[in-house]
């Protein structure tokens, strides 16, 4: 089956490492949408209702995110690959660690304010 994207295709053992790692930002995306699933559903004593469901949304909203950024990310290595061209730069795992921080400390803020 002919690729509809530019260039060659390179060594097979590059695309399977490009895929493995959108299969990581998936999983990834997966674990924030359990979370979010989780807060909203499993702890109905957690923060104030109105919080909670915020707080789950925000946390489901970046999954879908993360998903999307998963696949443009795997299909900007795929394209710099056939092209023989550098891979691009992110500062998206930066964004990632910081989202998870503040979510973390919210969390803690709100376990300590009810505690």
């Amino acid at each position: 089956m002919k690729s509809s994207l530019p260039g060659e295709a390179p060594d097979y053992r590059f695309s399977l490492a490009n895929e493995r790692t959108f299969l990581a930002w998936i999983r990834t995306a997966l674990g924030f949408l359990a979370a979010g699933v989780g807060l909203d559903q499993l702890a109905p004593e957690f923060a104030t209702p109105l919080i909670r469901q915020v707080l789950a949304l925000m946390l489901c909203l970046f999954s879908g995110g993360l998903a999307v950024y998963g696949y443009l990310r795997w299909l900007q290595n795929e394209k710099a690959m056939r092209l023989k061209e550098d891979l691009p730069y992110t500062r998206s795992l930066l964004t990632l660690s910081s989202v998870l921080m503040i979510v973390a400390a919210v969390v803690m803020g709100l376990v300590w304010y009810e505690g």
